[in-house]
C-alpha cells in the first residue's frame, strides 16, 4: 500500500490537530523527508505529542520512521522510472540537470563575497563528514591549483579542536548537503563563537548550518536514502570549482606557472 493510500484510509480517524499534519504532508509531498519535527510544529501549530500520536496511528514508531517510509516509496518510484534499457542516458541527463539547476540558483553576489574571503583569510579550513568529507579533501587539493593552502578536516574531534583555536582572521568552509549534519554543525558553531568567518556549501538556506554562515553557496540535490550520490557530489564540486576559477580570474593567478610547479614535483613519481 502506498503512503498516500495509507493516509487516505486513516484520515477520518484523525483528530483535528492530526489532520493538520496529514494536510501538511500531502501539500509538501516527498519534501517532508527533509523536515524536522520543529519545522512541522511551526508550520502546523501542533505539539510534539500530536506528531508522535499521528505517526503511531499510521503504524510508525515515530516521525523518523514515517520519513524513512516516505523516502523508500519515493526512491522506489524513481528507480522504476529510470529502470529502462537506456538507463545510462537517463543517468547522464540527471547529472546534466543537476549542474543546470545548481547554476540556476547560484547567487553571484554570494560567490563574489566568498571569493574575496578566500583572499583575505589568514588560514582556510574545510569541514565535512561522510561524502561531504570526501568533497572537503577534493577542495583542499583544488585550492593548490591557485596557490592557496587549505586544511581539510573530516574527523569531528579534530574539527572541534581546530575550531576552538580559530580567530576572526580565519575562514572555515562547511560542506553539508542537508545543512543538518550534527558534527559539522557543532564544529562550525565553535568556530563562530571564536569569530571565524564561515562559508556554507549546502542545499537549504534555512538549515542550521546555513544559519551559522556569513555566506551561503547553494547546492541542489536532495539526499536521504541516496546519500553520497554522484549527483550530490557533482553539485558540491561545481560550486567548489567556481570558487577556484573565480579566485583565479579575479586575482590574476598565474595558474600555468603553478601547474608546472605541481607537475614537476610529482612527475618523477610516475612509472615510465
Amino acid at each position: 500500500m502506498s503512503f498516500k493510500q495509507l493516509l487516505q484510509d486513516h484520515y477520518e480517524t484523525l483528530t483535528k490537530s492530526e489532520k493538520k499534519i496529514a494536510d501538511y504532508i500531502t501539500t509538501t509531498n516527498e519534501k517532508i523527508i527533509h523536515s524536522t519535527m520543529s519545522e512541522v510544529k511551526q508550520e502546523t501549530g501542533v505539539g510534539d505529542a500530536t506528531i508522535i500520536r499521528f505517526c503511531q496511528k499510521l503504524g510508525f514508531s515515530g516521525f523518523t520512521d514515517l520519513k524513512i517510509e516516505i523516502a523508500k516509496e519515493d526512491f522506489t518510484n524513481k528507480k522504476k522510472q529510470n529502470n529502462s534499457t537506456f538507463f545510462y542516458s537517463d543517468f547522464a541527463t540527471n547529472l546534466a540537470h543537476t549542474l543546470k539547476m545548481t547554476e540556476k540558483i547560484l547567487d553571484n553576489h554570494a560567490l563574489d563575497t566568498a571569493i574575496n574571503l578566500l583572499s583575505s583569510a589568514k588560514n582556510i579550513h574545510i569541514f565535512g563528514m561522510g561524502s561531504s568529507g570526501n568533497t572537503a579533501n577534493d577542495l583542499e587539493s583544488m585550492f593548490l591549483r591557485v596557490g592557496l593552502q587549505a586544511n581539510a578536516s573530516i574527523d569531528p574531534h579534530l574539527q572541534a579542536q581546530i575550531a576552538s583555536l580559530l580567530t576572526k582572521e580565519d575562514l572555515v568552509i562547511g560542506l553539508s548537503l542537508s545543512g543538518k549534519t550534527k558534527d559539522t554543525y557543532s564544529s562550525l558553531k565553535i568556530a563562530k563563537q571564536n569569530q571565524a568567518t564561515i562559508i556554507a556549501i549546502t542545499n537549504y538556506l534555512l538549515s542550521p548550518i546555513a544559519q551559522l554562515a556569513d555566506v551561503v553557496l547553494q547546492t541542489t540535490v536532495d539526499e536521504f536514502l541516496d546519500g553520497g550520490s554522484i549527483a550530490g557530489k557533482m553539485s558540491q564540486l561545481y560550486i567548489c570549482d567556481l570558487l577556484i576559477k573565480g579566485y583565479e580570474i579575479k586575482y590574476n593567478v598565474d595558474s600555468l606557472e603553478l601547474r608546472e610547479k605541481v607537475l614537476r614535483s610529482i612527475i618523477d613519481k610516475r612509472l615510465e
